[in-house]
């Protein structure tokens, strides 16, 4: 073999030298995943997480390990990070607004991939999109934004409808401009839309109660662990008091929800596993910018619909990415 050939063969070793060295070693790098959600309603999304390692080369129990912590709640991400931080993983991928914020008040050295609903740079995770800067980077869906979106979709829907609202979770961050949203897009329909805080089942249970005494004629519902991780609950009570709802994620509709608009989750979670990876092979946070969805995903469940009494427009049904017979 030539000499500058060598070389190149060496440099390219090198390259992929700090991860391959600790897997013969039977030290693997490990990434700490952390969310404040429920295991169980995490499957689809660790499928994603996964798929966006494996496209960059890494195998969970192969040449990377996870590590899982799943809060359920927001009251323990605290301690969860902490945990992660002293078993000193490679990467942490902090899933939601909550686990990332207090991930990057943790700590300034271990890099940080997040997923959020919210803004990053109104969060404080990063200086900006393009140049995040310091330890943290990730994919963002920008949920608050598109919520007047979802609105509008309600309308369509029930153009005649003069009373809807918007179940919100109101210590999620991205509830204000979710908020502020809602309300310009309500302005611009001329309707009304009722905000309605909640954060336990019983308080999710008595807003149905009263949505039905106030005689809303739809509800929609904002981005956030808090609502997705009951979303069962909330599909359930949606038909027992048969007002139509749009989820923010398409797993809703296919467990009985009506409809659903939002970006592409399953993406989103595999450009974090793509993310993580990439930090694992030697790329820096500061170098990676913050990436925003390109697709966004409309869901229509025509069984829910025809038990509602509702009629699906044709120019709905043809916007809709997938119609659920």
């Amino acid at each position: 073999m030539k000499r500058r050939d060598f070389i190149k063969l060496m440099a390219g070793a090198a390259a992929v030298l700090p991860v391959a060295a600790r897997a013969q070693q039977g030290a693997l790098p490990v990434i700490g995943y952390l969310s404040a959600g429920a295991p169980e309603s995490g499957a689809a999304s660790l499928g994603a997480f996964r798929k966006g390692l494996s496209e960059i080369g890494f195998a969970e129990g192969r040449n990377v390990s996870i590590e899982y912590r799943w809060g359920n709640s927001f009251d323990r991400m605290a301690e969860l990070t902490a945990d992660l931080i002293s078993r000193r993983v490679a990467v942490i991928a902090a899933i939601g607004a909550t686990s990332a914020r207090t991930s990057k008040a943790a700590t300034a050295a271990i890099p940080i991939v997040f997923l959020t609903a919210g803004d990053p740079v109104q969060l404080g995770l990063v200086a900006s999109l393009n140049r995040p800067s310091g330890n943290v980077t990730g994919v963002t869906s920008m949920g608050g934004e598109i919520t007047g979106k979802r609105l509008r979709i309600l309308h369509e829907l029930l153009p005649r409808a003069a009373r809807f609202a918007m179940l919100v979770d109101p210590m999620g961050l991205v509830a204000d401009s979710s908020i502020a949203e809602v309300q310009r897009a309500a302005l611009s329909i001329a309707r009304q839309v009722d905000v309605i805080p909640a954060t336990t089942n019983r308080e999710i249970e008595e807003a149905f109660a009263g949505l039905v005494q106030r005689r809303t004629d739809a509800l929609l519902l904002t981005s956030g662990t808090l609502l997705t991780n009951r979303r069962v609950q909330i599909v359930s009570l949606a038909a027992h008091h048969h007002l139509p709802t749009l989820h923010t994620q398409r797993d809703a509709v296919e467990i009985g929800g009506l409809m659903s608009y939002g970006p592409d989750a399953a993406d989103a979670y595999r450009q974090v596993g793509l993310y993580a990876g990439r930090i694992l092979k030697g790329e820096k946070p500061a170098d990676l910018p913050v990436m925003q969805p390109t697709k966004f995903e409309f869901v229509i469940n025509l069984q829910t619909a025809r038990l509602l009494g509702l009629t699906v427009p044709p120019t709905l049904l043809a916007l809709a990415d997938e119609v659920i017979e």
